[in-house]
């Protein structure tokens, strides 16, 4: 790739010009760290998001990098909904929700299901885009491990990603999708996905490539995305 590319070269350039990439920045680890709801207590919550990296695998824990996937393939089924889930999502393991009523109620009282709903979808846009950014990068990780979970997520990943961008981009929401009145605001958090599905899987997604395209060059929100555009767009590795 040639130097100065773009969108490369402006995601670089945004980077750099970010605290989190100064060479000054220190680290604060915390034996105790409390997050309150909003971050209230705040002890730690925000230098814990901002310093911690992929725990397990950074100290080679095979123990908790088994638990990990383990709960991980557990809870992207209970997280991302599709049609051959039958009429009602998947519960969360272990959680004890196994009623229609609790399922809806968990689903922020949605009960119309469609290809690509998430749990989140009609808490808000955002909020899902966290969830979707994590799945993404924990299948990222354990691709890099040698363990690829992709091909056991594609099509919940792809459906969702696809869904939130349909609407996020300007679509006509029906009223059987959070009342017809859903919280948009569905951060730069596709790259990974996008990347991984689109251009190393080859699947055809519309929405989410327009909407990735928009969004470049994508860069940190100090929560759960940072610069994916220069790490991942185009990156057929």
């Amino acid at each position: 790739m040639n130097a100065g590319t773009q969108p490369w070269k402006g995601a670089f350039d945004q980077m750099m010009g970010h605290s989190l990439a100064s060479l000054s920045r220190t680290p604060k680890p915390r034996a105790i760290v409390e997050c309150g709801s909003f971050s209230k207590p705040n002890n730690g919550c925000t230098d814990e998001r901002q310093d911690a990296l992929g725990i397990s695998v950074f100290l080679e824990d095979r123990a908790s990098y088994d638990k990990a996937v383990t709960e991980f393939r557990g809870r992207v089924p209970a997280f991302i909904y599709i049609a051959s889930d039958g009429t009602l999502p998947e519960a969360p393991p272990g959680s004890g929700i196994d009623t229609r009523a609790e399922i809806i109620k968990y689903w922020q009282g949605q009960s119309t299901f469609m290809d690509g709903l998430t749990q989140e979808t009609c808490r808000d846009f955002t909020h899902t885009g966290y969830g979707l950014s994590a799945i993404s990068h924990f299948a990222e990780t354990t691709r890099i491990q040698g363990q690829d979970l992709y091909p056991k997520i594609s099509e919940r990943l792809r459906h969702a990603l696809g869904m939130h961008a349909k609407y996020q981009l300007g679509a006509a929401v029906p009223s059987s999708l959070c009342g017809g009145t859903p919280h948009l605001g569905l951060c730069p958090i596709t790259e990974v996905g996008f990347n991984a599905l689109n251009d190393r899987m080859g699947i055809a997604m519309t929405n989410t490539q327009r909407l990735t395209e928009q969004q470049r060059p994508a860069g940190t929100n100090v929560l759960f995305v940072a610069w994916k555009t220069l790490t991942h767009a185009a990156n057929s590795n």
